[in-house]
């Protein structure tokens, strides 16, 4: 099963439906906030498609949850924004919660710059921004492949 991850389009539509377009066979997205708008305006053109998220800091008024777990074929995803998780200094307090919720998955945003990291058994990734990236690299997302085999996750630019 492929599961797409994006985050930070902050009102770019044009990010969200390439994204969106290019994985039309995935059948899970999680939007880790920022744009909540842009991703209102999608899920309309993906009804068949299981989309989650969470309401990022810039999302103001936003009735979404800061947080959410969501299992697929057995693995369990911890997923948040991040910004109430002190991610810009560390992953440590994601990764602490996905122990304690037994998860295999943690993923945030917020930062704006694509992380990955395996440590003690938790994937922990960040998807970058889809539309402003901080780390001087292309606009991206990213994907999880889980597999018999195992959890795979890579990043994807944009461009």
């Amino acid at each position: 099963m492929r599961i797409i991850v994006l985050a930070d389009t902050h009102g770019s539509m044009r990010a969200m439906r390439t994204i969106f377009s290019r994985n039309e066979d995935a059948p899970v997205f999680i939007f880790l906030g920022d744009g909540e708008n842009d991703l209102d305006r999608i899920r309309k053109s993906y009804p068949d498609k299981t989309i989650l998220s969470v309401a990022g800091n810039c999302d103001y008024y936003s009735n979404s949850p800061d947080s959410g777990v969501f299992e697929a074929e057995g693995v369990k995803i911890f997923y948040t924004h991040g910004h109430n998780w002190g991610v810009k200094y560390s992953t440590d307090r994601i990764f602490y919660k996905a122990k304690e919720l037994d998860a295999d998955i943690a993923l945030f945003a917020h930062t704006h710059k694509r992380f990955y990291e395996y440590t003690e058994d938790v994937h922990i990734l960040n998807p970058g921004s889809a539309a402003f990236p901080r780390d001087g690299k292309p606009p991206c997302y990213a994907f999880i492949d889980i597999t018999p085999k195992g959890i795979m996750c890579a990043h994807v630019d944009l461009v």
